[in-house]
């Protein structure tokens, strides 16, 4: 006989429940006996003989057997058969089970699961296929029940609603087929993008809105915006962009702001929503008293003052004092105390509108690293991300070093995100490192067209793999065209050669360039190139590297320069070189903070037909102004070239101007026929950049900046007694304007200059225009 109801109802289906009970009724023949009675009555006395399993088609009746409590051989207990329901709905292998009473033996009655033979979505148009099977749990060849569809359903809706589209719905479908098998189809209908139609701030009177647009992230909708989705609603950006809103007041100096409220309404046509944060600015703060305390012996608190970047009397900025505390760290780190516990004592005063801060530091707790787990990485090996940890398995504990990690974990370009976190491990001296990690694309095909003054149109083709067998290998071929130059070349780099902090390549390469406007030849390098990299220090890296090279110079015309003549012909160039880089900016594509120098010294005459000595020093330097959208930079290089018993050949000389001279062509200034024009270049130069780089004023994505800047230069000497051929090293100067674009098809500048100081013989050039795209 079937269980009673009260079993169904502690959890079960309720359309079981109710034939389970009318099955009873008619059975017992009396429809006035409460349920739980007649389970007292069916399932009491006597002892279980034999368990049967009926309805079965893919599963052992062994199987079913092994998830109930009740045995053969047990007695027949309402509270066993009640648990062994339970056991078996619990399962989520049976849409539905019911046990009977035949004589001795207890009947199992199962409706098994189907299988899911195979997941389709129909509708998606905006997300890929893959990425929607990434996220879903359900799988082919898994058994199918309406909660894990239920549950993948609001996983699919939420990645649309991440992407803004609110009005996302999805409905799943099942087909039949034999076997007990079915097809899950999700039918999607993917809604319009619901976007911010506008964003608009309560309380604020020290910064208007437009500017408070600016510090969050969330953007109005515009149609510049096609290229991010920064102008869809997402409400985990909203919760960031409140705290975005605390940093700008806190880094302006108003201490006691705070964001009341922030309210997002969605229009009437469910298409797009009103944002709006209620905000209480208070009043500016200035730094009051900044002082160093601290409880380490032998640890001087005045020889950290230097370090502090808060000020007394300047305004107060929250991201400063973080700045600080991150400096001091360092610093008390490099004087060899491992653990440190640095923490800012504020006091502020609302009458004098001040903050005072003491940094005390003390002895923190000793902690090691006990793991470090990875995850996230399906790809990468997990070596490749251990390499880049700055801490291993029984280091002391430092934050500052874990910081340092996930920034070069992120430089590595293999990883959408990168979340380095600390817990708790089981020993109180113990902390285990969690790195979590998501995968991007590492592979690229391109084609590429551009502009450039230099080079005039161009085309490129490369193929690359950046993160080849997820070793961190890199591997590419390049092929580039222009109205100049025509380059080919393949490498090849192995980032930790031997399994040790060594990078090594091999670069073979094709070069053929057009210098007919500049020198009246054509060039044409055929080689191939050896390297090895490995760090000094964190900062200080040595570059090591070979170089075999045929270089030819050819269709050099009867009116060419007679010193540009007898330079026709092949020469073989071998040379060892070495390059050492000490760099601290913040990023070496587009730093804002920071300096960096290099020394590169080349030798030729290791065989060969060629024989010099090379040496070139250069070096930057970058300072955020009001920002880091502000930022005056220079940079300058010198060079020189010594020919080893023989005169230095014309493709091995320096030739300065276009982008390394702005105002002058390329190849624009140093020694020169003026009866051909022919620039002959030059054994040595100096060169110098100051560049402030500075906002239109307009938004961020625009990707619009200004700059300004001036250039000096001077190259000469090469060692040729001739009245017209003028080598004068004097000193040329130009200065100049220009703007950049990071436009949604590839880098543009244009740079206007204007030659202060020049030679008459120089060649100017007012605009230097560049464009590049890949697609």
């Amino acid at each position: 006989m079937p269980v009673s109801s009260r079993v169904l109802a502690a959890g079960l289906l309720a359309s079981c429940a109710m034939t389970t009970v009318s099955v009873a009724l008619a059975q017992t023949g009396s429809p006035l006996t409460a349920p739980g009675t007649l389970v007292a009555q069916v399932f009491t006395g006597g002892t279980v003989r034999d368990i049967r399993v009926e309805g079965i088609q893919r599963i052992e009746a062994s199987t079913v057997r092994s998830y109930m409590t009740i045995q053969p051989g047990d007695p027949f207990d309402p509270d066993r058969i009640d648990s062994s329901l339970k056991a078996l709905f619990a399962t989520g292998l049976f849409a539905d089970v019911s046990l009977k009473r035949e004589g001795d033996a207890l009947v199992a009655v199962v409706v098994e699961n189907p299988i899911i033979n195979r997941i389709a979505f129909e509708g998606n148009k905006r997300i890929e296929k893959d990425n929607l099977e990434k996220e879903i749990q359900l799988r082919p060849r898994v058994v199918y029940t309406r909660t894990r569809v239920q549950s993948d359903v609001q996983r699919i809706q939420d990645i649309y609603r991440r992407q803004g589209r609110f009005a996302a719905t999805v409905e799943p479908k099942i087909i039949q087929l034999d076997q007990n098998r079915v097809d899950l189809v999700f039918e999607i209908n993917e809604g319009v993008r619901t976007g911010v139609r506008g964003i608009t701030f309560v309380g604020n009177e020290k910064f208007s809105d437009g500017s408070l647009r600016e510090a969050v992230q969330t953007k109005e909708t515009a149609w510049w915006r096609f290229l991010t989705s920064d102008d869809n609603y997402d409400p985990d950006r909203l919760n960031y962009d409140r705290d975005l809103l605390r940093r700008f007041y806190l880094k302006e100096g108003y201490a006691d702001f705070r964001v009341v409220s922030s309210v997002a309404e969605l229009t009437p046509d469910r298409e797009a929503f009103f944002i709006t944060f209620t905000v209480e600015e208070g009043e500016r703060y200035k730094f009051g008293k900044v002082d160093i305390k601290t409880s380490l012996k032998q640890l001087d608190p005045a020889a950290l003052q230097a370090i502090l970047s808060t000020r007394e009397g300047d305004w107060y900025n929250a991201q400063e004092v973080e700045n600080t505390i991150t400096k001091l760290t360092t610093a008390v780190g490099d004087l060899q105390y491992a653990f440190v516990d640095i923490r800012p004592r504020i006091s502020r005063n609302r009458e004098t509108q001040s903050v005072d801060i003491t940094y005390e530091i003390n002895e923190g707790p000793r902690v090691f690293v006990d793991r470090i787990d990875i995850n996230g990485n399906v790809r990468t090996l997990d070596k490749v991300i251990r390499r880049e940890m700055l801490l291993s398995e029984g280091d002391p504990f430092s934050s500052s070093k874990l910081k340092r990690s996930e920034q070069r974990i992120k430089d590595l370009g293999y990883f959408e995100r990168v979340t380095i976190t600390s817990g708790e491990s089981g020993a109180p001296d113990r902390s285990v490192v969690n790195v979590e990690v998501a995968e991007q694309s590492t592979g690229e095909i391109s084609v590429g067209a551009g502009f450039s003054t230099s080079d005039g149109p161009l085309g490129d083709f490369s193929i690359r793999e950046r993160n080849l067998l997820g070793r961190g290998q890199d591997l590419r071929f390049g092929a580039t065209i222009s109205g100049v130059r025509q380059e080919y070349d393949v490498s090849f780099t192995e980032p930790y050669f031997l399994d040790r902090d060594l990078s090594a390549g091999v670069d073979v390469f094709r070069v053929r360039r057009d210098y007919q406007d500049e020198s009246s030849f054509n060039e044409k390098n055929t080689g191939l190139a050896l390297r090895l990299g490995f760090p000094l220090t964190e900062r200080l890296r040595q570059r090591v590297y070979y170089q075999l090279q045929d270089t030819l110079i050819e269709e050099v015309p009867t009116t060419a320069s007679k010193y540009v003549q007898e330079q026709r012909g092949e020469r073989l160039t071998s040379l060892i070189g070495q390059e050492l880089t000490y760099d601290t900016r913040n990023s070496k594509l587009s730093p804002t903070e920071g300096y960096f120098i290099r020394l590169t010294n080349d030798i030729a005459g290791l065989g060969g037909s060629v024989r010099f000595l090379r040496n070139r020093l250069a070096g930057g330097y970058y300072v955020p102004l009001g920002g880091e959208s502000w930022v005056l930079s220079t940079t300058g290089e010198l060079g020189y070239i010594l020919g080893l018993g023989q005169k230095v050949a014309l493709a091995d000389r320096f030739f300065i101007g276009g982008d390394t001279l702005r105002g002058f062509n390329t190849a624009g200034i140093g020694p020169r026929d003026i009866i051909t024009g022919d620039a002959l270049g030059g054994t040595r130069y100096a060169r110098a950049s100051v560049e402030m780089s500075f906002p239109f004023g307009l938004p961020e994505e625009f990707g619009l900046q200004g700059h300004a800047f001036t250039d000096v230069g001077s190259l000469g000497k090469v060692d040729i007694s001739d009245p017209n051929v003028k080598d004068n090293e004097s000193i040329r100067v130009s200065v100049g304007t220009g703007v950049s674009w990071k436009s949604p098809f590839g880098p543009i500048r244009l740079d206007v200059a204007l030659p202060l100081r020049r030679e008459d013989y120089d060649k100017k050039e007012l605009i230097r225009f560049s464009f590049g795209t890949r697609f």
